[in-house]
Parts: C-alpha cells; structure tokens; sequence
C-alpha cells in the first residue's frame, strides 16, 4: 500500500508563499526540506524508515524515552507523529510558533545513528532562534529535515516501519526545497 504523505498546497497557500517580502523563506512552504547549503544526495530519495507515535508526548520536548532508539538505525528516515499538523491549521502563525521540538539529546541521539532523514508533522525540530542553527547542525552531519508531513496516522494504522520515496524540487541556492514524500507499508 502506497500513502502520500506530503501536504496539499492549496492557492492560498501559494498566494501567500508568493506575497512574502522575505525571499529567503522561498522553498519553505508546504512539505519541505531543510537543506541549509548542502545539496540533497540521491541515494536518499529512496530510504527505509520508521514513525514514532508521540502524541502523548504534551507541554515539553519529545525525547530520547518517548521513543524506542534501539529500533533507529544508519541511513534511516525518522518520522515523528505528533499530530500537530491535523489540529493546528497550517500556515497560522501559532503553527509556526507554538509547535512541538524534538529535544537537543534527542536530536544528538539522531544524529549519533547517523540517520539520513528526519521527517516532523509541524514545523521544525526547534522554535523560533534555535531552528535555523539546527537545521544546520543537521545539515552539517549529512541529516535532512522534512517538515510538514501529514497524515502519518494512516501509516501507522499499517505499521511503523516503512520504504520511502522522497521527490526534492531540483533547485539550488535555497534553504529550503519543497518535496513530495511517500512511502509503502
């Protein structure tokens, strides 16, 4: 079974993707990638992956405990399921300012693995002057962020573990490249 995972872009949200003064926020709309300056290798367009159901996870970070790492491995595509994205309308300003954060252990544990791809359903590993230098961080070890995944209960109704295919827009000189994700269960 093939479910996408990738948000719909509707009009308005292009409309206002476009109306923005802040060119450098071009590319970070909808499902995204986080790329910083580095380019997204193609051996990572196809990657074996997990969720992880953190839904429960309320008023602090998700962390290390809140998942099962042992079922992590190296070149992985780590999916966290929080369900921010189906209670939150996207493109709000508390979505993009109230969401949920993957802890810096957790992120350090990730990043450890040496997993290739981390995969949110709201809108970055870290808030507000912390998420720029993350995703950088990331980037600098060779782990992309896709942000804005949606409908991840639907893969977990089949399982957590997945194959997943991941189309990046072919741009350069962005931070951020919009994608279409997949995955098989």
């Amino acid at each position: 079974m093939r479910i996408d995972i990738t948000l719909r872009i509707t009009a308005e949200i292009l409309e206002s993707a476009f109306r923005s003064t802040d060119k450098s926020l071009m590319g970070h709309w909808g499902t995204h990638f986080d790329v910083m300056d580095k380019d997204f290798p193609l051996e990572y367009t196809e990657r074996n992956g997990i969720v992880f159901d953190v839904r429960m996870v309320k008023d602090r970070d998700i962390d290390i405990p809140d998942i099962d790492i042992s079922k992590v491995s190296q070149d992985m595509f780590v999916v966290f399921y929080t369900g921010y994205i189906e209670n939150e309308r996207y493109g709000t300003s508390e979505y993009f300012k109230e969401h949920p954060q993957l802890s810096l252990g957790l992120i350090d544990a990730l990043l450890d693995k040496k997993v290739s791809v981390i995969g949110l359903d709201f809108a970055g590993v870290r808030r507000g002057k912390e998420h720029t230098p993350m995703d950088q961080k990331c980037a600098d070890r060779g782990v992309f962020i896709i942000e804005n995944l949606c409908d991840l209960g639907r893969v977990l109704e089949k399982g957590d573990c997945f194959k997943a295919s991941i189309y990046p827009m072919n741009c350069i000189g962005m931070t951020g490249l919009p994608c279409r994700v997949t995955v098989d269960i």
